[in-house]
């Protein structure tokens, strides 16, 4: 099967205020608003893009951070390829609740969707958690990294091309023909996890 005309399926998840809809609105609106309202239950954008010659579509579910609205998450974990982790670069609160979302996202995901986390608000200068901390918490997790400014824009076209070219890189995840969930398919998921901090996580 080719990856021509695909959709898949992203999740936004992390604590509440880290930026996740801003990333949102700034990837498919290309616009940015100081004073979003918190996010309530789920909010859903759609977003056409080519990635390695490929045209897909991304339907991308952004979730409420807020712990009231956590129940609401499992049914909209099933089925995600892709999962951007957020956490606020100014914010070491958010850094630390990273835990138990991977917690929660092991328990809902498969074993091989893609995870990317992303460090965003770079643009602000009171930064509580350094690059370097980002990239080690990443790289001990098998996760893509790789920090941004929904207000700037910097890095994050790029952090959902990385996600999806990944996706692309594991057929299990799309291709119906490949979805033989057995050993087969969780060794060579388990051979892919070894290089996925690749070229856009350098330790410089």
């Amino acid at each position: 099967m080719d990856a021509a005309g695909l959709t898949l399926k992203l999740l936004l998840v992390g604590d509440s205020a880290v930026g996740k809809s801003s990333l949102l609105l700034r990837f498919t609106d290309g616009a940015f608003e100081p004073c979003l309202k918190p996010t309530i239950g789920v909010d859903f954008k759609v977003k056409k893009m080519v990635v390695d010659g490929h045209a897909v579509q991304l339907a991308i579910w952004d979730t409420a951070g807020q712990e009231r609205f956590r129940t609401l998450t499992p049914s909209y974990y099933r089925g995600a390829q892709g999962v951007v982790l957020v956490y606020d670069v100014t914010r070491k609160d958010t850094f630390a609740g990273l835990e138990s979302w991977l917690n929660e996202l092991e328990m809902y995901t498969k074993s091989n969707t893609v995870k990317m986390l992303v460090g965003n608000k770079t643009d602000k200068p009171d930064r509580e958690v350094e690059r370097r901390e980002g990239l080690q918490f990443a790289r001990k997790r098998s996760l893509l990294f790789i920090e941004t400014s929904a207000k700037t824009q910097d890095g994050v076209q790029h952090a959902f091309e990385e996600l999806v070219i990944k996706i692309l890189q594991t057929p299990g995840l799309w291709d119906k023909s490949a979805e033989k969930w057995g050993v087969q398919l969780m060794e060579s998921s388990a051979q892919q996890d070894k290089s996925l901090c690749g070229a856009y996580c350098p330790l410089s």
